[in-house]
């Protein structure tokens, strides 16, 4: 029979082991490996039952097992030890503390955040990349403020059918059982946040608390007795539901979460936050509800709108349209105004801020990226390459702009080294360069941090990786015996599974969501060439797969079980593998295990790609396509890159043919050959200094330490001095100066551009003028007269703009020096700019001229998307005129 409720008895510490409660209630046990082996000796037995979960293993200790401990002074100089290092941990200053200038504190939204398989809130890499993201600034001692979502069923849990079609399962979590607390009002009551909807129905919530090391995590919950049935639900799952679900629940996320840190901050005194951080499109609301705070102070929307900006950092983590949230535009406007949220906020208004421009815009739909870019003064991608892509897919905001000067930089994702690196790993730093310094190394590198490891011998670096691998063969037969149960199989049937894999063979290994441009069916493109490597009698290779297909993409379904099917085969299936339910737990063995880890993305639509990171913090090489964080840091050294053919004229199925063919290629003439060449005491000498090569160069490079540093210094400092500079005053002096820019602009002109003969170079070569030849070091005087438009000269920048030219006269890596105004603007409002350009390369040389809006508090000059250049020259010319010189 089935219990018609459920709650969680918890049992009752004894005095002396209460401090276990607060090292299971705070996530630095994830990442921290002295209290996990602490949780492990209380009981081992139930430690492995409860999966590594220190909340749900103290639920279930015995009261006898209890006693005992807390009478063993063995066990509690240990528990003493590790509470005193939390203590220290949580309060000693770190990394930030010791630098000037950054945010009192920054808010950080994300949709789904993956800190521990205890705590299941993700579904892939942006979950996993928002934990990361925590638990490095925990460790640097950054003052953020994670806000998401508490989803009751998470993200689905994977398995397979019989013929290996994915099934999906919804596991419900009840949040007594998590390591959750209650975000509460000095009365006890739970503190809420309440939206409004259409009808005068309430969205209401409670807000959940997780310790994250020394970051709080406020998730928000939907599964309020007060709501309605309809209501209650919206945090049900992770991207579940249609459109108005997921509307609400991103709703929640932005307008809820800014209203949650504004109770967190007045419940618990934590300084407000100076900046905030929107890591996807799915946060954006956030803006909004700061928007309206400011205008139901009194400010007005434009200047409300300047102070927004300036204290907003947005990141994209998508290189295609198709990823980006898109609503239905009366759907949006019905969920706003006065019948809904943010009556303070006219509806048009926020219409525009969503609106697509551009050729393929969808006069219909409001878009969330958009949003999210128009309210942030700051924007990234998430790896250079993806940093390119995004300039180019949004570049329709800025339609005068090249795309490369579209003002959205990149900082390149890394991964938490403490919580992906293995303990066996972790174990040859500290016993070299002692634990504290090992610890520092992991998560705050720094260049020579890794060097310790030119010190290991060879062998000792080959008998971990292959202790690494044995693990791993152990963890997938005893995985895959679990799921052929799950499929049907009786344990008769299952007796092959002891030979799967063998702790000897080159293991690679791929593991990642399921969209179609991962491409995880690459492999398979010809078969037959695939089964001659995994079965080369001298040099075999075994492949270990896993991953999750969205629940409504049949089409990523069909890739899983065509890639299980092939995986079933008698003849090769004690050589390739597929493993249901990848996630976090697994990931932390499956990384390790390792010797190359496979990424074949259709380039260049993988953002960044972190799970090549984590693995290489291992010593496992890497194995890609030249995409996201590869393209930017791929050394022969660190493994090899598979050739593309996304320059060449091929249809899709052609080019999956070619680069399959190099997949294939690779494998059998480069890195199984590397990996069984050895030498004469059976070590694979140049295989291990790539090992050793990728753990000391790469290892520093990747890390989340490395990443927030990054976005701290170059990110959230500038957003905090923004924000501060923007007091009400100034803020509504920004927006008039905008306005007022605004409304000139159209008779901003650049009237006429004149080059005088320039002064001898050092040879006595000279410039004739215009359209000449010219010769290295000579310098061009240039004269410029504007038309300001009414503007005033501070107003603007007028900048020449030079360079190498290609064959369809664009400027190449251009170089653009400012100008300087020669004297007052004459009777009709023109002003003469006068400057120097030195001719500093060969080749043919181009140059042109332009304005730009100028004012201290812009974050970047394109900004506003305004710039006047010379009139177009040629009968139906679409370039801007300037010079060439050849």
């Amino acid at each position: 029979m089935k219990a018609i409720r459920r709650f969680t008895v918890r049992p009752v510490l004894p005095e002396p082991l209460r401090p276990l409660s607060d090292l299971a209630r705070n996530l630095r046990w994830s990442w921290h490996p002295e209290t996990r082996d602490l949780f492990e000796s209380v009981d081992p037995d139930g430690w492995r039952a409860a999966d590594g979960d220190p909340v749900r293993l103290l639920g279930s200790v015995p009261a006898d097992r209890l006693a005992a401990l807390a009478a063993d002074p063995g066990f509690l100089r240990r528990l003493s030890a590790a509470a005193e290092d939390l203590s220290r941990y949580l309060g000693e200053p770190r990394w930030y503390q010791r630098r000037e200038g950054g945010p009192a504190a920054i808010a950080y939204f994300s949709p789904e955040f993956g800190i521990t398989a205890a705590l299941p809130q993700y579904s892939g890499g942006l979950g996993i990349l928002a934990g990361d993201h925590l638990k490095a600034a925990s460790d640097l001692g950054v003052p953020l403020i994670g806000v998401g979502l508490l989803y009751r069923h998470g993200y689905f849990r994977q398995s397979l059918s019989r013929e290996g079609w994915q099934q999906e399962h919804y596991p419900v979590l009840d949040p007594h059982e998590l390591p959750l607390t209650l975000l509460c009002e000095p009365d006890g009551a739970p503190a809420q946040v309440v939206l409004a909807l259409p009808g005068g129905r309430l969205l209401r919530a409670r807000i959940w608390q997780v310790a994250v090391g020394r970051v709080p995590l406020l998730l928000l919950d939907s599964g309020v007795e007060d709501n309605a049935p309809g209501e209650r639900g919206v945090t049900d799952r992770l991207y579940g539901g249609g459109s108005e679900h997921r509307l609400l629940q991103e709703m929640l996320l932005g307008i809820g979460g800014v209203r949650a840190v504004r109770a967190y901050c007045r419940l618990t005194g934590h300084r407000a936050p100076e900046v905030f951080h929107t890591n996807e499109g799915h946060a954006g609301f956030l803006g909004l509800e700061r928007l309206q705070e400011l205008v139901a102070a009194g400010a007005e929307t434009d200047a409300a709108l300047e102070a927004v900006r300036a204290g907003t950092v947005f990141t994209t983590h998508t290189p295609v349209p198709a990823g980006i949230d898109r609503f239905d535009r009366r759907l949006v406007a019905r969920h706003f105004g006065p019948d809904g949220e943010l009556p303070a906020i006219p509806v048009e208004r926020i219409l525009e801020l969503g609106a697509e421009t551009g050729a393929d815009a969808r006069p219909d739909l409001f878009n969330m990226a958009l949003m999210g870019l128009r309210l942030a003064q700051r924007a990234n991608g998430v790896s250079v390459l993806h940093g390119q892509v995004s300039r180019e897919l949004f570049a329709d905001l800025w339609p005068d702009f090249d795309a490369e000067e579209v003002p959205i930089t990149s900082v390149t994702n890394g991964v938490h080294a403490p919580t992906w690196v293995a303990p066996e790993v972790h174990r040859l730093g500290a016993d070299r360069i002692g634990a504290r310094r090992s610890e520092r190394a992991l998560s705050v590198g720094g260049a020579g941090s890794w060097d310790f490891v030119a010190d290991v011998p060879d062998r000792e670096i080959w008998e971990l990786r292959r202790s690494l691998r044995a693990r791993l063969v152990a963890e997938v037969r005893a995985r895959l015996y679990a799921s052929w149960r799950q499929r049907g199989a009786g344990a008769a049937e299952l007796g092959w599974i002891d030979g799967v894999l063998d702790p000897d063979v080159l293991t690679v290994g791929f593991a990642r969501r399921v969209p179609s441009y991962k491409r995880l069916t690459l492999m398979l493109r010809d078969r037959d060439r695939l089964t001659e490597l995994l079965l080369h009698p001298e040099r075999p290779v075994q492949i270990v797969v896993a991953g999750k297909a969205h629940p409504a993409d049949d089409g990523g379904k069909r890739l899983v079980q065509e890639l299980v099917r092939f995986a079933d085969e008698p003849h090769v299936r004690h050589r390739v593998v597929f493993l249901p339910d990848y996630g976090m737990a697994m990931a932390r063995t499956l990384y390790p295990g390792c010797d190359v880890w496979l990424n074949n993305p259709l380039r260049p639509l993988e953002a960044c790609g972190t799970s090549g990171m984590k693995a290489a913090l291992n010593g496992c090489l890497n194995l890609s396509v030249l995409d996201g964080w590869w393209d930017e840091w791929y050394e022969p050294d660190f493994g090899w890159a598979i050739p593309t053919a996304d320059g060449a004229d091929t249809d899709e199925a052609r080019r999956d043919d070619l680069e399959a063919a190099a997949l294939y290629e690779l494998l059998a003439e480069r890195v199984a050959p590397r990996f069984y060449d050895r030498d004469a005491a059976g070590l694979p000498g140049r295989w291990i200094e790539m090992v050793r090569r990728t753990l000391a160069g790469l290892g520093p490079k990747v890390l989340a330490g490395r990443m927030v540093r990054e976005y701290v210094e170059r990110l959230y400092a500038p957003a905090a001095r923004a924000h501060r500079a923007l007091d009400p005053a100034a803020a509504g002096a920004l927006a008039a100066w905008k306005a007022r820019v605004r409304e000139a602009w159209p008779r901003v002109a650049v009237d006429h551009v004149e080059a005088g003969r320039s002064a001898p170079a050092a040879d006595g070569a000279a410039l004739a003028g215009d359209g000449a030849a010219a010769e290295l070091g000579t310098v061009l005087p240039l004269r410029v007269g504007v038309g300001l438009g009414g503007l005033a000269p501070a107003d603007v920048e007028v900048q020449v703009v030079a360079g190498r030219v290609g064959a369809d006269d664009r400027i190449i890596e251009p170089v653009v020096t400012p100008l300087k105004p020669a004297g007052g603007p004459d009777l009709e409002g023109r002003v003469v700019y006068e400057g120097p350009l030195a001719l500093d390369r060969t080749g043919p040389f181009g140059y042109t001229v332009r304005v730009l809006p100028a004012h201290p508090l812009l974050a970047d000059a394109a900004e506003l998307g305004l710039v006047a250049v010379p009139p177009r020259t040629g009968a139906g010319s679409d370039e801007a005129a300037g010079v060439l010189l050849r």
